[in-house]
Formats: structure tokens, sequence, C-alpha cells
């Protein structure tokens, strides 16, 4: 079974504050919950409560991607990720990776301004050169360019299918159906209506045949023939 939405947020979360705060990582169960619902850098912003963010929790250590990481001693739980050893990937392809699942899908650029607190790139072709890696490993989808923007977008696929390819196919699917029902459903009124038309049209026909047909018979019958005087 692929991860849900709510762990596809938690692992991110998780992987973004390891890299911007690490004196507070790993994180307790109420720091990763403010993480997932916090209003900025999310996309879409969403409310989990604690049990929600510990039930992903529980799934994602199962997956191997996340473990528990305080003491026996500690007076709260606190939880790290295990992404880099789960998907063996470097540091600058779990950036990447961790933005979009934070964020949805983004173009290289958008890509390379919001990475920055995780890893620094070089430039535009490092950042793209890791997107190729990403591909390669099935990790990410890409999109087509959408009007007006110059760049493709690039999406991840952790959870399974693409976000955007769902929204087609559902977008779609009622024309389909509508498609497919229309031969059965609509046909049969269509072609009751046509025959009524016709049948009408050809009434009005044949009675203004009928109408017509005596004035051509007169017309076309030739004159009679007049007697001529004898000389």
């Amino acid at each position: 079974m692929e991860p849900d939405a709510v762990e596809i947020r938690v692992v991110a979360c998780l992987v973004e504050k390891q890299r911007t705060t690490p004196d507070a990582y790993p994180l307790s169960l109420n720091a990763l919950r403010l993480a997932c619902n916090q209003s900025t850098n999310r996309d879409p912003v969403v409310d989990y409560d604690e049990a929600a963010v510990s039930e992903a929790l529980r799934r994602l250590a199962l997956r191997g991607w996340t473990r528990l990481a305080s003491g026996a001693g500690s007076r709260a739980r606190k939880y790290r990720h295990l992404l880099p050893e789960a998907l063996g990937i470097g540091d600058d392809e779990l950036a990447l990776l961790a933005v979009l699942m934070l964020r949805g899908p983004q173009t290289p650029g958008e890509l390379k301004q919001r990475s920055e607190r995780l890893h620094s790139f070089a430039d535009l072709a490092a950042v793209q050169e890791t997107l190729e890696r990403l591909l390669e490993r099935e990790l990410v989808v890409r999109h087509p360019r959408r009007p007006g923007q110059k760049e493709e977008r690039y999406e991840q696929v952790l959870g399974g299918a693409s976000a955007e390819d769902d929204q087609a196919g559902a977008s779609t699917a009622p024309e389909a159906e509508d498609l497919a029902a229309a031969p059965d459903d609509a046909a049969p009124a269509y072609d009751e209506d046509r025959l009524e038309r016709l049948e009408r049209e050809l009434t009005e026909l044949r009675a203004q045949v009928a109408t017509r047909a005596p004035r051509a018979r007169s017309s076309a019958r030739p004159p009679a023939l007049r007697g001529t005087r004898k000389v």
C-alpha cells in the first residue's frame, strides 16, 4: 500500500526540520504536528491532530522511513526520518524531494529558490541534474509547461500516482461516461424525433402533390380544335 498524504507530509516535515532547525531535531509529536500544520511553505495547508500524526508515524515506521529517537528515560517521545537509507538518495536529492512533498508540483527555478535552506545548489543546472536522477529512480514525474510558463514542472510520486493525473482523470471520466452512455440513452429519443419529423414532412409533401396534380393535368391538356371554315 502506498503512503498517504499524511505520511508524506509527516516525513517531509522531519526532513525539513532536520536541515532548518537542527537544534530542535528529532521532533516531539507536538512539534511535528505543528510543523505539519504550519501555514507557510505548505501546499496544501492542513490541520492534522496528534492522533493522525501518530498513526502516520506508526505506518512510516513499518515502512522503515522513520523511527523513535528518544531513549527510555526521555520525558517526550521524539522521532527522526530514515529516508536516505530507505530510498538510497543523496542530500541534494533529499532536499528537492522534501520540498516537492511539502509544496506540490514546482518548476526547477522554484525548487532552487525554495530548497536553499535545505541544500545549496550551485545553479539551475545542478537542480536540473538532480531532478534527472530522481526521474530515473521514478521518484518524481515531469509535467508539461503550463500556458505562460517557460519551465516544466516536477512532482514527487512517493505516494503513488501523480495528483495532476488523478485530477485530469477525474475531470475527463464523467465526459467519457456521458459519451459511452449517449448511444444507448440519447439515440432512441433522437431517432423517434427524427422519424416523427420525416413522417410529418412526407405527409405535407403528399398533400402538396395532391393539390397541385389536378392543376398540372388541366394545364397539360391540349386545347380543343376549332372548326375550319370551308372556302
